[in-house]
């Protein structure tokens, strides 16, 4: 949702195929072999080559907002992905919080927490008291155990290394509003066929944003049934793609129906355009040929 552009791994050496989609929001990731201890993560945005051997991976984590420099009001996503979505349904009985490097405290609360169709689970999150001015904090659960540690860690590619996952405040009470000329066009639906499971997406082009880190707050009704699915999903070069990878994703969609979806941008500070009207569209899967037979 949401969604989502980052690979993370841990503890592993691998050849990595990632398949483009946010719904991972904010994502779908998938492996060859050569793993050397365990896999633990893919990411958020997801976002492979086409693989005909490949597998998924079974746990992995993803860390909102992406931009390490944040405001003193920001608000954060914490996305879980197969295995690792049973640490995302324990944050109502946790505190999840942020803490400074001098040992300062802030805690988060769980607005909501958010199901995907396909192995992935988010939570937002926003701190119960203003951040301080110009200072790291790091993220931190009640209870953390570790293999949650292990998975609270990101590449940094400047380094070359893991790092613990951080931000750093600003000195601005809030970062730079979104432009209100940004728009959303429908552009097609589309399946790509991997070697364990389909791509299905309908794809959405982003027009006029901001420079700044969006999130999409995103809305998908099942017309046969009206049953709507809600995530949060982030753009990948240009595009949002409503759907699910090989391995992951917000959304999933029947061989044969309609739905229809609407957005509502908003910075990380949480601070949101006007929603969009409803977009109705087939699912991907009505005219696909599957390489299978199918």
């Amino acid at each position: 949702v949401l969604l989502s552009s980052l690979v993370k791994f841990n503890d592993i050496k691998v050849k990595k195929t990632v398949s483009h989609n946010i719904n991972g929001t904010i994502f779908d990731e998938c492996l060859k072999t050569n793993i050397m201890k365990k896999i633990t993560f893919l990411l958020l945005m997801t976002f492979g080559i086409n693989s005909a051997f490949a597998d998924c991976g079974m746990s992995g984590m993803s860390f909102f907002p992406e931009t390490k420099e944040i405001s003193l009001n920001s608000i954060f996503i914490i996305q879980g992905y197969a295995f690792s979505q049973k640490t995302i349904n324990t944050f109502k009985d946790r505190t999840i919080f942020l803490e400074s490097e001098s040992g300062e405290i802030i805690e988060l609360n769980v607005q909501e927490i958010l199901k995907g169709q396909m192995e992935l689970t988010q939570a937002i999150l926003c701190p119960l008291t203003e951040l301080k001015p110009n200072t790291k904090y790091y993220l931190k659960y009640s209870n953390q155990t570790e293999r949650e540690s292990n998975e609270m860690r990101h590449w940094n590619s400047d380094k070359k290394e893991y790092e613990k996952v951080y931000w750093k405040t600003t000195d601005k009470k809030s970062i730079e509003n979104l432009n209100s000329n940004l728009t959303l066009e429908f552009e097609k639906t589309d399946v790509i066929h991997y070697g364990c499971g389909p791509e299905a997406n309908a794809i959405f082009n982003v027009k006029n944003k901001s420079e700044s880190e969006i999130w999409y707050k995103t809305e998908v009704v099942d017309l046969s049934t009206n049953k709507t699915n809600v995530f949060y999903i982030k753009e990948w070069n240009g595009k949002l793609n409503v759907g699910h990878g090989m391995c992951a994703g917000a959304f999933t969609y029947n061989n044969k129906g309609k739905y229809k979806v609407r957005f509502t941008p908003m910075n990380t500070d949480g601070k949101s355009l006007k929603t969009t009207n409803w977009t109705i569209f087939e699912s991907p899967f009505m005219n696909d040929k599957s390489p299978f037979g199918n």
